[in-house]
């Protein structure tokens, strides 16, 4: 089988252990001669699946039991909505950066008053907006920690008087942070996690039953908290290969991962930079480590690269159709090889 170097922006690139050991589980899942999609999600084998997917969450992120880990279907999209209906009250502020922060935006306003401290939507969302002060009678702070779809990335987050609640689908065990800092943190696994179809959510417990409204069964956090994550049928699969990458996260070390996707991102940026034939799209100092968007300044070569990156055996490379021009996604799994690939192929172009 060839080798593909997969730029896909999701679902991503997992690394090849990852892929091997969920397909040995596929036959036979932890010695029960069943198939892990068939497995039993009550079995101890699967329990112990979820416990351990748990707790290397919180040691990853180096957090207490203050705080409760929940692996949740419905993607990101649906905590736009939980997010506001378990901890909006009154009035909320929200940092808008692009597609998602809208759509977290838009589902909140349903549930309170939205205040969009800042806006980067003057300039196509080409950079981060740093200037904004965090009120405290807001219920809570909203923030996207990386803009898959236009390539910006927050490098520091605010100091917050307010919870700081944060999307972090795209970017999260990425790097090293004080998760600390934050109340609730949500990510769909699809990025760096694992396979698509369960959700990250991690919360403060003391955050919660602040509102006053009634909060559907399947929507209210405590309902998932309560029952270790299986009030109803969790994606077992999903949630097996997360546990997987997760361990696989925890051999290299958060350190260690944030060093190699430094290397991977100034690889590509230094090349965007000096090829005359190509131009970033994002201000520099916001550039995404995980997302570098980029376009040819003669738009009639775009076919002409793409078969370039095709021979090359380049997959995923095209920007979104919002944005257009190129973009290459980079997450935990990606081989800084694969990025020299596509260096080479650029340098070659030109």
């Amino acid at each position: 089988m060839k080798q593909i170097h997969n730029f896909s922006a999701g679902p991503a690139i997992l690394p090849q252990e990852v892929i091997q050991n969920c397909s040995e589980a596929l036959q036979n899942f932890s010695g029960t001669d069943l198939s892990l999609i068939e497995v039993s999600h009550r079995s101890k084998e699967f329990v112990d699946v979820m416990d351990e997917a748990q707790d290397l969450v919180k040691k990853l992120m180096n957090i207490g039991d203050d705080y409760e880990v929940m692996y949740l279907q419905g993607g990101a999209s649906t905590q736009f909505l939980m997010v506001a209906m378990n901890l909006l009250e009154t009035k909320a502020a929200y940092l808008n950066t692009g597609t998602w922060s809208l759509k977290a935006i838009k589902e909140a306003k349903h549930f309170g008053v939205i205040e969009e401290l800042a806006s980067s939507a003057d300039k196509n969302f080409s950079y981060i907006p740093k200037d904004f002060t965090i009120g405290s009678d807001y219920d809570y702070f909203h923030c996207t920690s990386n803009n898959t779809i236009f390539g910006t990335q927050l490098h520091d987050f605010p100091s917050s008087p307010v919870p700081m609640i944060c999307d972090m689908s795209s970017d999260i065990f990425s790097r090293k942070i004080d998760f600390s800092a934050f109340s609730l943190i949500y990510a769909g696994a699809q990025k760096n996690m694992g396979p698509a179809g369960t959700t990250l959510v991690v919360v403060k417990k003391e955050i919660l039953d602040k509102v006053s409204r009634y909060i559907p069964t399947m929507l209210n956090y405590n309902t998932h908290i309560d029952k270790g994550s299986m009030f109803n049928t969790p994606s077992v699969f999903a949630v097996y290969g997360c546990l997987q990458t997760l361990k696989w996260i925890d051999s290299q070390g958060l350190e260690e991962i944030e060093n190699y996707n430094n290397q991977k991102a100034d690889l590509i940026y230094s090349e965007i930079d000096q090829n005359d034939l190509f131009e970033g799209t994002t201000a520099r100092e916001d550039r995404s480590k995980m997302n570098a968007t980029f376009i040819l300044k003669d738009e009639k070569l775009n076919d002409s690269f793409l078969n370039a990156c095709n021979e090359a055996n380049i997959s995923g490379i095209k920007g979104h159709r919002s944005v257009g021009g190129f973009r290459a996604s980079m997450y935990n799994a990606m081989r800084v090889e694969s990025v020299q690939v596509l260096v080479d192929v650029m340098r070659n172009f030109k």
